[in-house]
């Protein structure tokens, strides 16, 4: 129970990647994420109470962070400028299922049992129906939606991978979202062109880095440590459920007949998981 509350904290922070995203459009993304990875990393330090040394980690272990947190992004806002964003969206939220398809191949002596793929595929039809809602999707093949497909399959892999490394503190996450930062601010460098930041554009930055992309990566790793990743990867479906919710919130409207029909499919799915015991 208690990696599934570590992993709802991370879900609830991603909730609200949304709103801030909205709020700070004008920031170009990887400018935005580059100085929020930076603040998040911050977070790592308190964590470590100071001492770096838990920062020290296996080359390996190193690469296996910035294949997360930098590669995922990269992918997911390249397919942003290249697919319809809601398309693109909708197929970058196939993460969650894949780390419930993916984890027998990750983990060794973990299986997969119906139940699992049942409420994967629930799991995602509702997200699906958080994201789309009423609109209508058209519009051929954008190559785009290629840079999304791998956007999950990298967060997916990532996520069970690092049962795969020597064992690390989740401190050591500053590490890789301090590096990540780095490279995403050289990205913004040489793609994007530069803006002025006021201090209100600050201080939701802050609020990005110590929340979606800082605080959130550290729950999610204690999490992934500590529990099932099937059963975690099935309550991931939550993440674009909250995100619709914050934005519904941010707008001042209430959900719509689409947005609670895919809430309740999203809970069943996570109860339905639940159930399931090795």
């Amino acid at each position: 129970m208690h990696a599934s509350l570590l992993a709802l904290a991370a879900i609830a922070l991603w909730g609200s990647l949304a709103p801030l995203g909205v709020s700070l459009a004008h920031v170009p993304p990887f400018l935005l994420t580059g100085c929020s990875l930076l603040i998040g990393s911050l977070i790592g330090l308190v964590l470590s109470r100071g001492r770096v040394q838990q920062w020290k980690v296996p080359a390996r272990t190193l690469a296996l962070g910035l294949y997360g947190l930098f590669g995922y992004h990269f992918l997911f806002f390249i397919a942003l400028r290249s697919a319809p964003p809601v398309q693109a969206n909708l197929v970058n939220y196939l993460w969650p299922l894949g780390i419930v398809l993916m984890a027998p191949l990750f983990l060794p002596g973990m299986r997969l049992y119906g139940l699992h793929i049942a409420a994967a595929l629930l799991g995602f039809a509702g997200a699906a129906l958080a994201i789309v809602g009423g609109r209508d999707l058209q519009g051929g093949f954008a190559w785009g939606y290629i840079p999304a497909l791998a956007s999950a399959f990298v967060w997916a892999s990532y996520s069970l991978l690092t049962r795969r490394v020597p064992a690390f503190p989740s401190a050591a996450i500053g590490l890789f979202g301090l590096v990540s930062g780095l490279l995403s601010l050289l990205c913004h460098a040489l793609l994007e062109s530069p803006v002025d930041l006021n201090a209100h554009d600050g201080a939701l930055l802050l609020a990005m880095g110590l929340g979606p992309l800082g605080g959130a990566f550290y729950l999610w790793d204690a999490a992934l440590k500590r529990g099932d990743a099937r059963q975690i990867g099935v309550l991931s479906f939550l993440t674009p459920l909250l995100s619709t919710l914050a934005l519904l919130w941010l707008r001042g409207e209430w959900p719509s007949a689409s947005v609670v029909l895919a809430a309740a499919m999203i809970i069943g799915a996570a109860v339905l998981g639940s159930r399931v015991k090795d």
